[in-house]
């Protein structure tokens, strides 16, 4: 783990001083300063008094780079196609377990021929246009506004039924950290 370096962009970020925090948490500025350059691992409770100065949760200090926020601006979002009918799809942004994308529909496109299956949950919002949904015997007719979730590993089937482009909000967590295209 690389909590000195961490704790030190947050003190710089904050214009903190080294000596503030060491008043603040009566840890001695040489102490601070192996922290910093991770010459010393600090104990929990000493992490608790740095973070209490530096005022965040003792959490952050301990997550690794890709457990903290990711973020992925409009332009550098990545797209793809899926399925048969090659669904334009958007892939705002994903942690190891949830993947979170934009999927457009034309009129009369859909997920598959027939309802298809995989692992995880899925969360649906439509943003524009007219779905049809269908999983097992459940089924519904769905507009902008409108949201439905489902387990995945039931044979599932999202359908365009308007005359415009529907454009659907997919969120899909998975156990697997390497799911990809499960639409």
């Amino acid at each position: 783990m690389d909590i000195g370096s961490t704790i030190r962009a947050i003190r710089k970020r904050k214009n903190i001083t080294i000596a503030q925090i060491c008043e603040a948490s009566g840890l001695s500025q040489g102490f601070m300063s192996q922290v910093e350059t991770n010459k010393t691992s600090p104990s929990i409770a000493t992490l608790e008094s740095i973070a209490q100065a530096l005022k965040v949760p003792l959490a952050y200090l301990l997550l690794k780079k890709e457990e903290r926020m990711q973020i992925v601006r409009k332009e550098e979002r990545r797209i793809t196609t899926s399925g048969t009918e090659h669904l334009r799809v958007e892939h705002l942004s994903a942690t190891k377990n949830v993947r979170m994308m934009i999927v457009e529909f034309p009129p009369g496109a859909s997920t598959g021929d027939a309802p298809h299956a995989h692992e995880g949950e899925e969360t649906h919002v439509i943003i524009k246009g007219k779905i049809y949904a269908e999983q097992g015997e459940d089924w519904g007719e769905f507009v902008e506004g409108d949201s439905f979730s489902w387990n995945a590993c039931t044979p599932h089937l999202v359908r365009n039924i308007g005359e415009d482009t529907a454009i659907v909000l997919i969120s899909i967590y998975t156990e697997n950290e390497n799911a990809q295209n499960l639409i």
